[in-house]
């Protein structure tokens, strides 16, 4: 567990146990695919950061629980689907779901993950909270679509990428934010200022994920290194680099193969860094990190906004 989420400990070792009680199912397979997933480990940021805005209003942490929970199961739902658009065999150097019990067993499981945490949600009365999380995940279905439909094509534009990562990450780190101050009781220009921080803090992270998967140890990351370039997601650096590098025929061509080779990563990845798209893609993420934060100042003074700050600045020097 990060250091600075040792405020919420005892309320994210609440959040684990409830999320291993709500997964268990009378289908003894069912479960152990769950829990597969789970014993995977993780950042829990999600639920974490839920809780720690329902901090900042003082909220009783059994009104947040629910909400945490159904937040991390929204988010393990995507991994276990993605494990199967991605081919992938191993999560954080565990085997996946896929690997285990196959692609239809995934998708169910994704499937119950993501049903598990609708009831989870309608046991709050506020309907902001069902209406944005339902929105939310509508709009992470319509970014994986566009993230399949563009693949290995090397005319994507900004706008594209811009669109993709804010469905892929930023909107359910955004609702974790807000959700949390919407179930403490805040006042609405509090809870909209901490979706702001979220999105904000969300494309940082999507942005710095980008930047790892290129530049991070494989032992850290828990993958290997190149995956997005393997299945032809085109990430920031790839964009920069497709704009500014004097080699960018040569970084297209590589891009756009479908079954690239190790050495044809690799020298994606050196002509990435040769055109500067690694640094030119930190500094964006500086600059969203720097914007999240100013949302703090509108906030309560209480010694969680503090966290907050530290979170975002470790989400620009992360390593894993």
């Amino acid at each position: 567990m990060l250091d600075f989420f040792s405020l919420i400990r005892e309320d994210l070792g609440m959040v684990e146990s409830e999320i291993r009680k709500v997964v268990q199912s009378r289908d003894s397979l069912l479960t152990k695919t769950s829990l597969q997933l789970l014993n995977a480990g993780g950042k829990r940021l999600r639920p974490a950061f839920a809780l720690l805005a329902g901090r900042l209003y003082d909220a009783d942490v059994e009104k947040l629980i629910p909400l945490a929970v159904a937040l991390e199961l929204i988010h393990m739902a995507t991994l276990v689907h993605d494990d199967v658009v991605d081919d992938s065999m191993t999560r954080r150097g565990t085997p996946t779901v896929k690997a285990n019990w196959g692609n239809k067993i995934s998708m169910h499981t994704g499937d119950y993950l993501f049903a598990k945490s609708l009831v989870l949600i309608s046991t709050y009365k506020e309907p902001l909270i069902a209406e944005l999380l339902a929105k939310t995940s509508v709009k992470m279905c319509e970014g994986e679509i566009h993230q399949i439909s563009t693949a290995y094509s090397a005319n994507q534009s900004w706008r594209d990428y811009f669109y993709r990562i804010e469905r892929k990450t930023a909107l359910l780190i955004a609702a974790s934010c807000q959700l949390g101050a919407v179930a403490a009781g805040a006042p609405a220009k509090d809870h909209k200022r901490l979706g702001k921080f979220g999105h904000q803090l969300g494309m940082a992270f999507q942005i710095t994920d980008d930047i790892l998967d290129m530049v991070a140890d494989q032992r850290e990351l828990g993958k290997p290194i190149g995956g997005d370039l393997r299945q032809g997601i085109l990430t920031m650096p790839v964009i920069y680099s497709l704009e500014k590098s004097p080699r960018r025929e040569r970084l297209r061509e590589l891009v756009e193969i479908r079954e690239k080779t190790e050495d044809q990563v690799k020298e994606a990845i050196e002509l990435i860094k040769e055109a500067g798209g690694i640094q030119f893609s930190f500094e964006v993420a500086q600059r969203y990190i720097a914007k999240a934060k100013n949302n703090l100042k509108y906030l309560p003074d209480r010694p969680v906004k503090k966290v907050f700050e530290q979170i975002a600045d470790f989400i620009g020097v992360r390593r894993f």
